[in-house]
């Protein structure tokens, strides 16, 4: 197949990843092999936008998103039954994670790392873009979330891209207080700490709530600490010292505060509300209300610190949707008070990093040219992520993404 020339792409605005300031009028000029050569103001050595290849003058470009923490092979729906349907039997299932994977794909989220697989579903997509649909998403697997030493016992290091741990507490969102936060099985500070000395050099992700539970896996040496509520600034610093990536997880608590105001049974896939009729609980409404609020403060002090951030949704909850979510994310983040280039920082090139995936950004010279096409300011950028312009893969809008109206 013949070889694309070299391609001029100009740009209304750029976000490149790096959390720097956002570049206006710029022109990205693109090798033959779909790598960046030059960022830079059309004339300053670069063609004009009169002899672009492509004019994005009208669009923003940001990096592909990535999602640290879902599961694919879980159903999202809020109604027990159906949850039950689409996990009833293997083949439902296998439709089920494409399903979810193409949800990702529109949503430009390009990675994703699943952090619970019970059933082998995502482990023959592991190092690779998921195929047949949708061919973007490359996807890492932790296999069996590590709830007790026997779960452990049945991980293979061989067949994980990285190990993923319950300690402590659980976030559980539900519409009554005896199902707010419970205590599954869940590991022994021992079993943490031996299972940390002896994970062969595969990173680590720890979901953890609490002063004391975050406390130890921080002391344990885990690389990436999930959810982290009501962990106090005292572990904040220790993360930011550490340089131990936060995945804060915001939207569980907003979605524990949307079904607790509705009571309803019904999730609509494109807001996040629960639509059925119901009574709200004020009581767990106001928990979650707090929880959000502390979690948001934490946020925004961690910011402060310096802390290293990037997006776990938890997709695959109830009620948390597959790519909808990373968005929701991003709009609770910058309500938390990061800035847009910071949230889009955390949402890309972060967890990007963590996954060992750099053709995902920062969008400079010598980095894949693969990003987001998203008609508009910056200002509209959160907004628009569920409907983008394109994604463009190494300098070339890609056939796997198209631009309709989704019937799902």
């Amino acid at each position: 197949m013949r070889e694309q020339q070299t391609r001029h792409i100009s740009v209304g605005c750029l976000i490149d990843g790096s959390g720097g300031p956002v570049k206006r009028k710029v022109a990205i000029t693109v090798d033959a092999k779909g790598e960046i050569l030059a960022i830079g103001r059309p004339g300053d050595g670069l063609p004009s936008w009169q002899h672009s290849t492509d004019d994005l003058g009208f669009a923003t470009v940001v990096p592909p998103l990535v999602d640290c923490s879902l599961q694919l092979g879980r159903s999202p729906a809020v109604d027990a039954p159906v949850r039950s349907f689409y996990e009833a039997d293997a083949e439902q299932r296998r439709a089920m994670v494409e399903r979810h994977l193409k949800y990702c794909c529109t949503h430009g989220v390009l990675a994703v790392a699943d952090g619970d697989d019970p059933h082998g579903l995502v482990a023959p997509l592991r190092g690779r873009p998921a195929s047949p649909n949708p061919a973007l998403v490359t996807v890492r697997a932790a296999g069996l979330l590590v709830r007790s030493w026997r779960d452990w016992q049945r991980i293979s290091l061989e067949e994980v891209d990285f190990l993923r741990l319950a300690y402590g507490p659980a976030l559980a969102p539900g519409s009554s207080h005896a199902s707010l936060v419970r205590r599954d099985s869940r590991l022994s500070r021992e079993e943490l700490f031996s299972i940390l000395a002896h994970r062969g050099g595969k990173k680590a992700v720890v979901v953890a709530n609490g002063v004391q539970a975050v406390a130890d896996v921080l002391q344990a040496g885990c690389d990436v600490v999930e959810q982290g509520y009501g962990m106090g600034k005292d572990n904040l610093q220790r993360l930011a010292d550490q340089g131990t990536l936060w995945l804060p997880s915001l939207v569980l608590a907003k979605n524990g505060l949307d079904s607790s105001r509705s009571g309803g049974a019904v999730c609509c896939r494109f807001s996040q509300c629960y639509a059925a009729p119901g009574k709200g609980d004020p009581g767990a409404a106001a928990y979650w209300q707090r929880m959000l609020a502390e979690q948001s403060a934490q946020v925004a002090l961690a910011a402060r610190l310096g802390v290293n951030m990037a997006i776990g949704t938890g997709a695959g909850a109830p009620g948390v949707l597959h790519g909808e979510a990373v968005v929701e994310e991003i709009k609770l983040m910058r309500k938390a008070g990061l800035s847009l280039e910071a949230t889009i920082r955390c949402a890309s090139v972060n967890g990007a990093a963590f996954l060992g995936l750099d053709r995902l950004g920062p969008l400079k010279p010598g980095a894949r040219a693969t990003f987001l096409v998203v008609r508009g300011g910056p200002q509209q950028v959160p907004r628009k992520l569920g409907y983008l312009e394109a994604i463009y893969v190494n300098g070339a809008p890609s056939s796997a993404y198209s631009k309709e109206p989704r019937n799902s």
